[in-house]
């Protein structure tokens, strides 16, 4: 059964219902959308009040390939099942291109330019208006390569639209009763890659499962940036000391080890949005 949207609820002040509305009325006259489904808060949001809107002529669709991680696709069809909206994947093969596998600074537009594309062609094939995605209102701030192919295959941001920011994305969430509304942010695998290192199936799969170990013994922001067999975590800065001491410090190291990271190191830094670095290079002694 779906949760009652935020239209139901008493708690939202008045700025944020209007905005609420706002989203309403973009995602009616669209008539019918896919929505690019991540997983994450905003587009599980967008496709939450799509399906409350549109009903049946709204379907999410989420890009499947060596660069999703595993636990994305878990919160992805969790949001769906609890929502009831109609929730398909479909295979990228943005790896197969070159401008993706070198990983320049834009390796993102090559990834949505293979996303959208496939998108596109669905929507049409399917009798879909378009294709939406989840970029909001903060993501102006960000630099997103990615923006310029949703511009390219025309693309729309409904909650960008309305205003909406991440916080307000999450506090709507909330009054949807989406179990995913407090999920911290992530991105892709291959940003765990520093730029210039090249992209490899093999190495995503680490980091996956590295990933999966993390939250397994217990923290809930992290990210491990790979540099070859050396694992660089962040963390939340409330769970770095926690980290840092045995017995859970050598269980983080023994069981990276097994998925084949020889080195473990604690940034003291702790996450931070784009933490992947170029590795440093070696000065002549």
């Amino acid at each position: 059964m779906m949760p009652p949207g935020p239209a139901a609820g008493a708690t939202l002040d008045a700025a944020l219902a209007h905005k609420t509305a706002t989203l309403e009325r973009r995602l009616t006259r669209l008539g019918s959308v896919i929505v690019a489904y991540s997983g994450g808060i905003d587009s599980a949001l967008l496709a939450t009040v799509a399906h409350r809107v549109l009903g049946a002529r709204m379907l999410a669709v989420t890009g499947e390939s060596p660069s999703y991680p595993a636990h994305h696709r878990m919160l992805a069809t969790t949001v769906a099942a609890r929502v009831g909206f109609a929730h398909e994947f479909v295979a990228t093969d943005e790896l197969s291109r070159p401008g993706y596998r070198a990983n320049p600074v834009d390796r993102c537009y090559h990834c949505k330019h293979e996303l959208y594309g496939r998108l596109t062609a669905l929507a049409r094939a399917r009798g879909f208006a378009g294709v939406a995605d989840g970029t909001n209102a903060d993501d102006r701030a960000d630099v997103r390569p990615g923006r310029r192919a949703a511009r390219e295959f025309g693309v729309v941001s409904p909650l960008d639209e309305a205003d909406l920011t991440k916080a307000e994305i999450r506090a709507l969430a909330r009054e949807a009763g989406l179990p995913t509304w407090d999920e911290p942010a992530s991105a892709c695998l291959s940003s765990r890659v520093p730029h210039g290192t090249p992209i490899d199936p093999d190495d995503l799969a680490r980091i996956d499962r590295a990933e999966a170990i993390l939250r397994d013994l217990g923290f809930r922001i992290c990210r491990v940036r790979h540099h070859g067999d050396l694992a660089r975590l962040e963390l939340g800065r409330d769970e770095i000391a926690r980290a840092a001491v045995s017995p859970l410090r050598d269980a983080i190291a023994e069981r990276l080890r097994e998925v084949g990271y020889l080195h473990v190191t604690l940034d003291l830094r702790g996450y931070r949005l784009g933490g992947r670095e170029a590795p440093i290079p070696l000065r002549p002694v």
